[in-house]
């Protein structure tokens, strides 16, 4: 007997939901995360206190979410529902509306901070773990770092953690992240590359209202994406007034940004922007990271499985990487509940090679996309650029296609 049928590695977003998601399996399942769990994390010392760290959350992720009573334990007031969308290119003239009432929905999803998103879900976990009557038990393991992995064909996975304690499992599920030292340890192969781009994120505060609009620029270095935020005046009405920023360099011009005092900033990214919401104002703290695209070429070996950013990384211009994580661990969990059911094993490879099956195609067609719309909006000849904003302009003329491309997104 193992101590555990699951060890989950990592409790970030899509590790969290992953052990919450198994909640009713009758399944021993441990949780395992350098960094003890916080229900309420701390606010960012930022301007309103902001979480740099943000996710574009479509509405197949809140169902999922919701399923999890994790979307009602999240504050109302920190999920910003976007309603409306605008894309453009610097130096062109096409551009695309996207609004959620062209398909009759209340939105096009919601902004939220990462911050708050993990606490709701860890809160989800030390109830689970601290619930009497269920039939999952759940094993909280934080803070603890594992520092050794072995795989006996008998026996399962072998663990050793950073205090020595060692313990054994059926399954091992690594979701610690793009960087996964579980990945590493169990000898995944990667097919990886630079994007040769940097990302800027920080939180800004702009002269105009953003008035529920997401906002994204396509420019010959990079992209610039504005995405709302709600915020509350002392009367408790949303002011409006500020987003979080995505922007996307080559790294020579990065590093420029990451050089300049906040008032320079705030200008050179007032000047980009072409004052969409007027002059940014203020910025919080910024921060920066190298943005490189990462794919598991499989997504189980032995006893373990890869999730989320573990399996697979991709540029955050659209914001789907915690939402392609979420629908991991929805497939994931429905496979595993099934071969509970059936009584066949966790680590049967016909388990997790229909898991694989079914998330392998989409994770790979978003990753195409993304590295496609990156290259499309280089630095490229007059025709090139010619025929980018005719086709953004007759995407945007073209209801049908232009509404099928809302809920696709949407999921």
């Amino acid at each position: 007997m193992n101590d555990h049928d699951i060890v989950i590695v990592g409790a970030g977003i899509t590790g969290a939901a992953m052990a919450l998601a198994l909640a009713d399996s009758g399944l021993r399942i441990a949780m395992i995360d350098a960094r003890p769990l916080q229900s309420r994390p701390d606010s960012p010392a930022d301007i309103a206190g902001f979480d740099p760290r943000v996710s574009a959350m479509t509405a197949a992720s809140q169902r999922l979410l919701s399923r999890l009573d994790v979307w009602q334990a999240m504050p109302a007031d920190r999920l910003c529902a976007y309603t409306r969308m605008h894309v453009h290119e610097a130096d062109g003239t096409g551009s695309i509306d996207f609004a959620a009432h062209d398909i009759h929905a209340p939105e096009l999803g919601h902004i939220i901070e990462n911050s708050v998103l993990t606490g709701a879900l860890h809160e989800g976990l030390q109830q689970l773990a601290e619930a009497v009557d269920s039939s999952t038990r759940l094993t909280l393991l934080a803070p603890a770092t594992l520092s050794a992995y072995r795989y006996d064909p008998d026996t399962g996975a072998h663990l050793t953690l950073d205090d020595g304690q060692q313990i054994t499992a059926g399954l091992l599920i690594a979701a610690d992240g793009a960087n996964s030292p579980m990945r590493h340890m169990a000898g995944f192969e990667t097919r990886e590359w630079d994007y040769e781009h940097h990302a800027i994120v920080t939180t800004i505060r702009t002269r105009d209202p953003h008035r529920l609009m997401a906002r994204q620029c396509f420019m010959d270095d990079g992209v610039l994406a504005f995405l709302p935020l709600t915020s509350s005046d002392t009367e408790g009405k949303d002011t409006g007034h500020y987003c979080s920023i995505v922007w996307s360099l080559v790294p020579e011009r990065a590093q420029a940004l990451m050089a300049m005092d906040d008032a320079a900033f705030c200008q050179a990214l007032s000047r980009v922007s072409e004052h969409w919401l007027g002059p940014v104002d203020e910025c919080a703290q910024r921060y920066s990271f190298p943005l490189r695209q990462r794919h598991a070429r499989h997504y189980f070996r032995e006893a373990v499985v890869l999730i989320g950013d573990a399996a697979h990384s991709i540029h955050p211009l659209a914001g789907q990487g915690a939402n392609l994580g979420l629908l991991d661990v929805q497939v994931l969990a429905e496979e595993l509940i099934r071969a509970t059911r059936t009584g066949r094993s966790l680590t049967d490879p016909m388990v997790l090679r229909r898991y694989q099956r079914r998330r392998k195609p989409h994770n790979l067609a978003m990753m195409a996309m993304m590295e496609g719309f990156k290259r499309l909006y280089a630095d490229q000849p007059l025709a090139v650029r010619w025929l980018r904003n005719t086709g953004m302009r007759a995407v945007d003329g073209w209801a049908g296609l232009k509404n099928r491309l809302i809920r696709e997104a949407m999921g």
